[in-house]
């Protein structure tokens, strides 16, 4: 039977004005039958409201005699002669004559109905035409309760759904295909999915567009995948900015909330927080752990039952303590025993909470283990989040936790090292001062807080042969425990060689000997590995003279009685270990009442800092009035150093006394035996002027004693010199640069037991070299008057 496209026109009132005879022949109505009734009363089901544009779709028409025929309609607008809307020009194609009543669906239709990703097919005003099994799924409504519906009143009114829709739009008006990615929800999903779209327009063989096609990617998983591993990249660079195991704990808490969980913890046993080595932990029974971090979507965390710094005991059963003992994730979900047990034990202790826990669906506890050591354990909760955790979510929480104990432990780590070095620091620097009277002394040591760890900076006070003291400052090359070693071989080697009554410049060159050594002896380390500067200085209160070299230290400071400061114009000579090179002495003749200040180059040295300021800086301050030394030094630190110095410092700071001729007495001697029993009178009579009868005894032997051996075995000039100080000295100089010793004599000899006599009488006793001889030297203990 011949086929006739049906036609109709309607005008912008809805009333049928044209009917054609395939219409007549697809309804069994005529034109005068049609023309002039509303197009509704023509149709067996209602139009949904599809705009003023082209369309086509599907419309049931009742035919004359009552049954309902289904035809597919094209819509084409049609214009009046101004070009206003004048109605719509429909056609229909009419149906086959024996329409196989279940018609066989072609392998293309069956491929379009199957396919796992979402797909469906607009006309140009964007109403349902076709739409698969996997986008019914999605929509959660049939494909009939689609067809037909614009796409806006199938959705949420949102603005993913807008976009959509826009897309849709565009699509149809340029003619060009779009591709995009959206994470939005879908009215039969129950959270939120990531989808690949892409649209593209569907043309006839004229190639006008007939309507738009899409399918929808479900990459869900492909998104997590790729979030997950921004979270970690973005972890690598904000987890360790410090090495502060708290802050450390914070910075996971910052990554994982709330793009991992709405609320996390982290708990570490209480000696990772210390300087102690991990204990062993006794098998089955729960974990004692201390909450460092947590954080949450609330404000103020109110679901946390444990308060920061709060040490909580974990039950076997929880899986908290499985974590630990598994030494991998544990993930637990609502509605499982263990899970149900952790909240209600979380409500007991923290009743005030038990609103903010309602709603816990998934928890997950992942051990921190860095090196073979387990450190702790973090725990994420999700409340508001849909998902339960999943595989995938344990594989990334190990991994992140990995990377968060590394950072604890290397935080641990540098904790305990630098605990260790000030420690080893502390008990190598000076804790009280000797007693003497040439300088009062103040001091102050400030250990850096940088990530360097501490470093060498160390300082001494050593009192010296002749009432003299010797100041000395130093600082070794590095930080941590190596350079707190050195720092403290060093100090006892210039003791020693102090002890020696070395001058400034030997006993710097003797030191830089011994480093150059000890480079050596440590399996040929870099001699600038080991390296070192030190200032030595060497002050008579007798002379008031000051007697200093440095080895590559910035020179000290000076502020004269009048008020009057600067440093001390010197040449320093290289740093220790260096070697080749000689150093200087430099020697001053001060004020009674100088202040001199050594320090360390931390005190006026930094990257952001110029060093003439600094020093300028240094030495305003040291004129600033202070009650006392120490007053003094805590104005120069808080004056001078920045808020956070990036070297450690030590401040060494004297101010100088000197001996008045009353308290010295000096005789020049004659190389003749027959000037003792002058010389020994002479000074019996002045213990006798300075009251200190008592010791004229052992006096008149030691004098006698000393005396006589520089005119035996010494060579002119010999002099004779008393100082009454907190003890009284004896000081017996000659010409001649051979040291004295102790020597054990025989029955019969008639000397040799002169210096071994003058050891057994007085406290202590000792000889140095000077630039014209030697001196010999004792000092006997003198009883305080009151």
């Amino acid at each position: 039977m011949e086929q006739v496209a049906a036609a109709a026109v309607v005008d912008v009132r809805g009333i049928v004005t044209g009917w054609s005879e395939g219409a007549r022949r697809l309804t069994g109505r005529t034109a005068q039958d049609a023309v002039g009734r509303p197009a509704a009363d023509l149709l067996a089901e209602a139009l949904p409201a599809r705009g003023d544009g082209a369309w086509t779709g599907p419309v049931v028409v009742r035919h004359r005699d009552g049954h309902p025929v289904t035809v597919t309609v094209t819509a084409c607008p049609v214009l009046g002669p101004g070009g206003e809307p004048a109605g719509l020009a429909l056609t229909a194609v009419p149906p086959s004559p024996d329409p196989d009543p279940d018609p066989e669906p072609t392998v293309g239709e069956r491929a379009f109905q199957q396919a796992s990703m979402s797909m469906s097919v607009f006309d140009p005003g964007q109403h349902y035409l076709r739409v698969n099994d996997a986008a019914c799924h999605v929509m959660g409504v049939p494909e009939e309760a689609l067809l037909g519906r614009p796409f806006p009143d199938t959705v949420e009114d949102a603005e993913h759904s807008r976009g959509f829709n826009w897309h849709l739009r565009h699509v149809c008006e340029t003619g060009r295909p779009v591709r995009y990615e959206s994470f939005t929800g879908a009215p039969a999903l129950n959270r939120e999915h990531a989808w690949s779209i892409e649209m593209w327009p569907v043309r006839d063989a004229a190639g006008n567009i007939l309507g738009t096609a899409l399918a929808a990617l479900d990459s869900t998983e492909q998104y997590w995948a790729r979030e997950r591993l921004a979270l970690l990249n973005e972890a690598a660079a904000a987890i360790g900015t410090t090495l502060d195991v708290v802050r450390t704990a914070e910075e996971l808490i910052g990554v994982v909330v709330p793009r991992f969980a709405d609320f996390a913890s982290v708990d570490l046993f209480d000696w990772v927080l210390g300087a102690d080595e991990p204990p062993p932990v006794p098998p089955g029974e729960g974990v004692e752990l201390r909450r460092v971090a947590h954080g949450s979507v609330t404000e103020g965390t109110p679901e946390a039952a444990v308060h920061l710094g709060e040490a909580d005991l974990y039950p076997v059963f929880s899986p908290v303590a499985r974590a630990l003992r598994e030494g991998r994730a544990v993930v637990s979900q609502a509605g499982e025993p263990p899970f149900m047990r952790w909240v209600e034990d979380r409500n007991a202790r923290a009743p005030k909470g038990r609103p903010h826990r309602e709603g816990v669906h998934s928890m997950m506890a992942v051990p921190l283990r860095a090196r073979g050591t387990t450190l702790g354990v973090a725990v994420a909760v999700r409340v508001a989040q849909p998902d339960d955790y999943a595989a995938d979510d344990a594989v990334f929480a190990e991994e992140l936790a990995s990377r968060a104990a590394v950072c604890v432990d290397n935080a641990r780590r540098f904790a305990r090292e630098r605990t260790t070095a000030l420690a080893l620091q502390h008990s190598l620097l000076p804790r009280g001062l000797p007693g003497q009277v040439a300088v009062e002394v103040a001091h102050r040591y400030l250990p850096s807080g940088s990530t360097a760890g501490i470093g060498g900076d160390w300082f001494d006070v050593i009192p010296l042969s002749g009432s003299r003291v010797a100041l000395v400052v130093g600082d070794v090359v590095g930080h941590g425990i190596p350079s707190a070693a050195t720092m403290g071989r060093l100090c006892m080697a210039v003791r020693t060689l102090a002890d020696v009554d070395l001058p400034p410049d030997e006993l710097l060159t003797h030191l830089d000997d011994l480093v150059t050594h000890l480079a050596a002896y440590d399996g040929g380390e870099d001699v600038a590995e080991l390296g070192a500067t030190c200032l030595y200085a060497v002050y008579d209160p007798v002379t008031r003279r000051l007697t200093l070299a440095s080895a590559g230290h910035p020179a000290p400071a000076l502020v004269l009685p009048d008020g009057t400061a600067g440093l001390v114009r010197m040449s320093p000579g290289p740093p220790l270990g260096v070697g080749g090179l000689p150093f200087e002495a430099v020697e001053l003749e001060l004020a009674e009442g100088t202040v001199v200040a050594l320090y360390t180059d931390g005190l006026i040295e930094d990257r952001d800092r110029d060093i003439d300021r600094s020093t300028t800086e240094l030495c305003n301050a040291l004129t600033a009035p202070a009650a006392s030394l120490d007053a003094l030094c805590d104005t120069v630190l808080k004056a001078v150093l920045p808020e956070e110095p990036s070297d450690d410092v030590a401040l060494l700071v004297a101010r100088t006394r000197a001996l008045g001729a009353e308290q010295v007495a000096t005789w020049d001697v004659d190389p003749d035996p027959a000037q003792v029993a002058a010389t020994r009178q002479a000074a019996t009579e002045q213990l006798a002027a300075w009251g200190l009868e008592e010791t004229a005894f052992v006096t008149e032997l030691v004098v006698s004693e000393l005396v006589t051996n520089a005119i035996r075995y010494g060579e002119p000039p010999i002099q004779l010199r008393l100082i009454r100080d907190r003890t009284l000295i004896c000081e017996v100089s000659d010409g001649s640069s051979t040291s004295p010793h102790l020597r054990r004599a025989h029955a019969f000899d008639e000397g040799g037991r002169g210096l071994l006599l003058v050891a057994q009488l007085t406290q202590r006793w000792g000889s140095r070299q000077t630039g014209r001889g030697k001196t010999i030297w004792c000092e006997q203990t003198l009883t305080p008057s009151f």
